[in-house]
């Protein structure tokens, strides 16, 4: 990408969280069932736990999520939180409440941070010749 938009860093950050979700979850080590299995009747599996499925993200996603991660070293720790907060789908509101502003300055605030990013990747991409160096 040559020229990015604060929105298109909004969006990968969004991604990255998104795909943050869908990672298997982290199990340290611990105790362990040696047992076999219960096999369940059909008429016993009515009243059994939900098992939430996720499917693992494609290592492309992981990928992108992994380098939206570096993109936070530019912004100061607030601003961190605040862009991570909002990439999670947090609303204004717990925002708001979370860094003690209003929402139009959490909005601000959320916008320059994203500007930071923009710049600095678009900076990044600016060829710089040789000549320019010595």
């Amino acid at each position: 990408m040559a020229d990015w938009t604060i929105d298109q860093v909004a969006g990968r950050f969004r991604e990255a969280a998104l795909t943050a979700h869908r990672l298997p979850p982290v199990r340290g080590l611990g105790y362990f069932n040696t047992w076999p299995p219960i096999l369940r009747q059909p008429w016993e599996t009515f009243s059994g736990d939900d098992v939430l499925y996720r499917f693992p993200p494609d290592p492309a996603a992981i990928d992108r999520m992994e380098e939206t991660i570096g993109w936070v070293l530019w912004l100061v720790e607030e601003d961190r939180h605040l862009v991570w907060m909002r990439a999670d789908g947090h609303r204004w509101r717990e925002i708001c409440r979370r860094f003690g502003c209003d929402r139009t300055t959490a909005w601000r605030r959320w916008q320059r941070a994203l500007l930071t990013v923009a710049v600095q990747l678009n900076t990044a991409s600016i060829p710089i010749k040789e000549s320019e160096i010595s």
